[in-house]
């Protein structure tokens, strides 16, 4: 009995896993800061909503602010009057032309892409989020800011920490598969040793 029991412990693991890799999940991870010259650049801007908070209307603003210089609206998004035009609008800039829409459907990414980086992008991008929500009783609004210092170099530089980390993201991978397997065919032999055990008491 025992050892059926680790057997399903094990079998509900990895149902878990599966269904936590094959979900959607929500994370609130940093912008790249370091763009390469001709390239695109993806500047990262996610605002996680929790499952109480459905549907709010969502406005959005994209600053760029040069060094030493004045803070520009690059963009802007406001989802009451997009709804027709589902695409967010482009403002007066520098960067007029060259900018694409990145975001999610659900709007919990709000990111935004430079197309052809050139070394006059280098500055602080701010991803400037409201909220409103409306429920039964009340309808309660938040703000998110979040700054992206943008450095844009003429050829990309080597980062070796981050292939470092994919690689031993990938030997993990092959570690847990390896550990889940060899469990499953130890729970399996031991119980069918136990069952055979069984037949021949019962004989």
């Amino acid at each position: 009995m025992r050892s059926r029991t680790s057997v399903l412990i094990h079998f509900l693991l990895l149902l878990i896993l599966v269904v936590q890799v094959c979900r959607p999940v929500c994370v609130e991870v940093p912008s790249e800061t370091e763009a390469v010259v001709g390239n695109p650049m993806k500047l990262t801007c996610i605002f996680c909503l929790k499952r109480e908070e459905v549907s709010p209307i969502t406005i959005v603003n994209w600053f760029y602010t040069p060094p030493g210089g004045k803070r520009v609206n690059i963009l802007y998004y406001n989802e009451l009057s997009q709804k027709e035009n589902d695409r967010p609008r482009e403002l007066e800039s520098p960067l007029k032309g060259r900018l694409a829409w990145n975001g999610s459907r659900d709007m919990q990414e709000l990111s935004i892409r430079i197309l052809n980086v050139t070394v006059n992008d280098t500055g602080t991008y701010t991803c400037k989020v409201f909220r409103q929500f409306t429920f039964d009783f009340y309808s309660p609004s938040v703000n998110k800011t979040l700054d992206i210092h943008l450095a844009v170099k003429e050829e990309a530089s080597e980062d070796t920490t981050a292939i470092y980390s994919e690689i031993m993201m990938y030997v993990l991978l092959v570690f847990l598969t390896f550990w889940l397997l060899v469990e499953m065919v130890y729970c399996y032999r031991k119980i069918s040793k136990s069952d055979e055990q069984a037949q021949d008491t019962a004989y």
